[in-house]
């Protein structure tokens, strides 16, 4: 009667306190979270990163490319462009969902602004303080797009390292990967600073070991020297239907006169430079240039001169100038040189010559075609000319040159790739200690008969937990992983998201692995760090002789419901939103004890706190009744494949051993091992096989020593106390 009494009023005490936890959290966790930033705020953030801007324009596409941008302007010039990440790249981070940012770059590719517009990560919902996100994205404001930038990194001359934040290292990672991707993306389809997104294809090189003997009939009857012949018809024609039109003069045999004859080659290619320049011109001409400049031989003869009569020192030939593609070279008198002397065989002479240096910032390739560009103009008035203009295309032959393969850069490999590489060394213990847990299992029939080896490896594996795997790797799984990959499964299922991190990616794999074959228990009991802490906390308390309670057996076993009734209610608010369940889903404690060491807001403190201080007197009270992840995890348990604990028919009537033993009260009075609830710590199965403390074993052990000395004293066989020493 007073224990049922007991009973009752345990039970209206813990439901009480539940209600009032679970009341703590809601609120608490309902005061944090973040105001996606409206468009009138992000335009005064992008006014504050321009102050000279005049306009900034509406959000629209990049003509021929993918991203939406905004133009910043200052009248009539551009200082710079504004994107909102999502609009260029989307990078899922550990929710799930992309951290949204708000870029801006001048047209030098300075970073001008970085700041958060919108994110659902937990660990900084209702963890970590957001502002530490807001100063890790400041950060990029001295860089520039084409800087390389990784967290975390040790400094040099090729890599620029961020400080990360602690305890949300995968999520500042996504940050500095969706920042530099997206800038470079916008960068590329702009084509600011010579980047483009197709493949690059490097400047062709001139075979300067190639040399061949020639003269002038051979260059120019193979191409090597181009040659554009105009007429005086050539030029009346190119006027008609100008204002210049009736300005032309000449009819019949007048429109054959020759206008221009304009022979034209690139100098520096052996066999044509040395054959028309002779090897010592040649080798001086090298000599003076500069590394990357072209130098065009212009050769001419007519009544039309190309380097025109108005030209003066400083100033720049207006008659002629060479096109490669999209870019137009004109030569001022410092890209100049006369040419006096032509050497080579068969040269017919020329009134007029020129060496024009095409400089190394054009980046003229020499194998790509080009054009040289004759002007022409005709006076219409005092003031006023009209002009007309005449092109002579140039093809380098292949011989002279040698064409390298064209660059396609590499897409940038998966951020999870980037992750998995600069966690080598967590990867590899991890991996090592999950053989040594699985080598473990295997051998439990073994090892329980040595039960202080078991527990010295048991003890120092939960330590391990506790340590490596939970304070360094933060490597502690969590209900809100559950609700991610649901949701992820009734969506767009992505790998990326769950490769992100790659301690949990390994542990859920090992977690599923040991789910289908032996239950939630060696997860619960083995690997989970909070776990692991409340077993080694009510350790040490039990050794120092700390008085331990444990709950009547019908009100601990009502108050296993509670844990799935908080999965149910927490699945339910992720069916309406997934930020919200991660929201009310602090009410494990993991993340402010293992993910952030405690260094948070008092009440979390408190809370997580509370629950280890009470697992001084009772064993996890917390994995009992409170854990939501530990009852999604028993869910699928129930299809296990093996029940490796074993059990007698003597187990539970009359023996009640192993369930007055069992520091969690997995076992029923009945002796049956209710394996959603056992976190396989063995501790049943030391005494399973122990003849010194499972009674059945125990009387059969009597009766074995009866029975042997009833045979020798039948025998008249003195008979030997074995477990007396003294005697022996």
């Amino acid at each position: 009667m007073q224990i049922n009494g007991l009973g009752r009023s345990m039970n209206r005490y813990i439901k009480r306190w539940i209600v009032t936890l679970v009341a703590f959290v809601i609120t608490a966790a309902t005061a944090y979270g973040m105001v996606p930033v409206s468009q009138e705020q992000q335009l005064e953030l992008i006014r504050a990163a321009f102050p000279d801007a005049t306009d900034i324009s509406d959000k629209a596409q990049i003509p021929d490319g993918t991203a939406i941008i905004r133009t910043v302007t200052q009248g009539e010039k551009v200082l710079g462009y504004a994107f909102e990440s999502d609009d260029v790249v989307s990078i899922a981070a550990y929710s799930g969902k992309p951290v949204e940012m708000l870029v801006a770059i001048d047209t030098e590719g300075n970073f001008k602004l970085s700041t958060v517009l919108e994110h659902h990560e937990p660990i900084l919902l209702v963890g970590i303080p957001e502002h530490t996100l807001f100063d890790f994205a400041a950060q990029y404001l001295p860089l520039k797009l084409t800087d390389r930038v990784k967290v975390g990194a040790a400094n040099n001359s090729d890599v620029i390292s961020l400080d990360a934040i602690s305890g949300a290292t995968v999520t500042v990672m996504v940050v500095n990967e969706t920042v530099m991707r997206a800038a470079r993306k916008v960068a590329q389809q702009l084509g600011l600073l010579g980047m483009s997104e197709q493949a690059k294809i490097p400047p062709s090189t001139v075979k300067t070991d190639v040399f061949t003997k020639s003269d002038w009939v051979t260059l120019t009857g193979d191409g090597s020297i181009r040659h554009l012949s105009l007429t005086r018809g050539d030029i009346n024609k190119a006027f008609k239907g100008t204002a210049a039109e009736k300005n032309i003069a000449g009819k019949g045999q007048h429109q054959q006169e020759p206008f221009i004859d304009l022979f034209y080659a690139p100098v520096n290619i052996p066999t044509i430079g040395r054959n028309l320049l002779g090897d010592s011109e040649y080798k001086w001409l090298m000599g003076e240039i500069k590394p990357g400049d072209q130098v065009i031989a212009v050769m001419g003869e007519g009544r039309y001169s190309f380097k025109g009569n108005g030209y003066v020192r400083g100033g720049i030939f207006d008659r002629f100038q060479v096109q490669q593609l999209d870019k137009v070279i004109s030569f001022h008198d410092s890209d100049f040189y006369r040419l006096n002397d032509v050497f080579i065989e068969g040269f017919p002479g020329f009134s007029e010559m020129a060496l024009f240096i095409v400089r190394a910032q054009y980046e003229f390739d020499i194998g790509t075609p080009w054009q040289v560009e004759l002007l022409v103009r005709r006076q219409v008035g005092a003031l006023d000319s009209v002009f007309t203009s005449f092109f002579g295309d140039y093809m380098t032959p292949e011989e002279y040159i040698t064409r390298p393969e064209p660059v396609v850069e590499e897409e940038p490999k998966p951020l999870w790739v980037s992750v998995w590489e600069g966690k080598v060394f967590q990867i590899t213990v991890l991996s090592i200690s999950l053989v040594l847990l699985t080598i473990i299992i295997f051998l439990q029939d073994w090892l329980v008969r040595y039960p202080r080896l078991l527990r010295n490896i048991r003890h120092v594996f939960l330590t391990y937990t506790v340590f490596f795997i939970g304070w360094y790797t933060l490597g502690q799984l969590s209900i809100v992983n559950v609700f991610t990959f649901v949701h992820a499964a009734m969506g767009k299922f992505q790998w990326d998201i769950f490769l992100l991190d790659p301690m949990l990616f390994i542990l859920w794999g090992f977690v599923a692995m040991t789910l289908v074959l032996w239950g939630r228990g060696i997860f619960c009991g083995w690997l989970c760090p909070f776990g692991a802490l409340q077993e080694l906390i009510n350790e040490i308390a039990r050794a120092v002789k700390i008085k331990q309670y444990e709950l009547p057996f019908a009100v601990h076993e009502r108050l296993w419901a509670i844990k799935y009734i908080i999965l149910l209610l927490l699945f339910a608010v992720s069916l309406e939103s997934l930020s919200e369940a991660e929201r009310y889903a602090e009410i494990e404690p993991f993340k402010t004890s293992i993910m952030l060491k405690f260094q948070r807001e008092w009440g979390y403190v408190l809370y997580a706190g509370v629950l280890l201080f009470v697992s001084i007197f009772t064993r996890k009270v917390y994995c009992r009744y409170i854990c939501p992840l530990g009852a999604a995890l028993a869910i699928p348990s129930r299809l296990r494949l093996f029940d490796w604990l074993y059990r007698r028919k003597e187990c539970g009537q009359p023996c009640k051993l192993c369930a007055n033993e069992c520091e969690i009260q997995a076992i029923h009075p009945d002796g049956t091992i209710n394996a959603n609830e056992c976190h396989h710590c063995l501790d049943c199965q030391m005494t399973y096989h122990s003849t010194d403390k499972c009674p059945p074993l125990v009387v059969k052990k009597r009766k074995a020593r009866k029975a042997n000395k009833a045979v020798l004293a039948e025998n008249q066989i003195p008979s030997i106390d074995i477990t007396d020493p003294v005697k022996n």
